[in-house]
């Protein structure tokens, strides 16, 4: 009988410890999720190139910015597309910076690389530090997409607008600036917008609340 009282007090307590989620089946507490297919599925095993439009102003305040964004999302393709084939970003800006006008052309720049497809965005919006409180850090990253297909026949589509790409990191608000927090925004920018930009290209799995 003590065995048994014991028993009952000690799930009566878990059960407040938890709430009643001890008594819902495990399979209904899993994290439900759905797939969500790729705007455009074509660059798996296509030489593809990766390139910025970035505005004046924002490349006098950060003239790597275009070089750095590339890069990382250059590594979420490669990390997920199957067999896609990239043109290094650092050969691609080392050309930009040797020929100003070369970015303001994107099939003319995929073709100087023999590339397949061009994946170009223009940038929109980027600020790392909120420009009214400048002790406050909070990155913001929009872009427009789109894909050039060098491969195309003449009679066929060559371009594709895509949905624009548009972060906020952190999404909890500005945050006082410290020496250390405003590059751990910068990079956690930089992951989060890349991933906004590749998705566009593979299925992916998101977690339905």
């Amino acid at each position: 009988m003590r065995n048994r009282i014991r028993t009952a007090v000690g799930l009566a307590l878990l059960a407040s410890l938890v709430g009643c989620n001890w008594l819902i089946p495990i399979a209904l507490m899993q994290e439900h999720k759905r797939k969500v297919p790729a705007e455009f599925s074509r660059l798996e095993g296509k030489k593809t190139l990766v390139t910025m439009w970035a505005p004046p102003e924002t490349l006098f305040d950060y003239p790597r910015v275009r070089l750095e964004l590339t890069s990382f999302i250059a590594d979420k393709l490669k990390a997920e597309v199957k067999d896609i084939r990239l043109v290094e970003p650092v050969k691609v800006e080392d050309h930009i910076q040797r020929s100003l006008a070369a970015d303001a052309d994107p099939q003319r720049l995929g073709r100087q690389f023999e590339a397949d497809m061009v994946v170009y965005l223009e940038l929109l919006e980027f600020q790392i530090r909120d420009p009214h409180v400048p002790d406050l850090v909070q990155a913001r990253i929009r872009a427009s997409v789109q894909v050039h297909d060098l491969t195309a026949d003449p009679d066929e589509p060559q371009s594709y607008e895509l949905t624009s790409a548009d972060i906020v990191e952190p999404e909890s608000g500005p945050q006082l600036m410290t020496q250390s927090n405003i590059v751990q925004v910068r990079r956690a920018a930089y992951t989060k917008f890349a991933e906004a930009v590749a998705r566009k290209f593979y299925t992916w799995e998101e977690i339905i609340e």
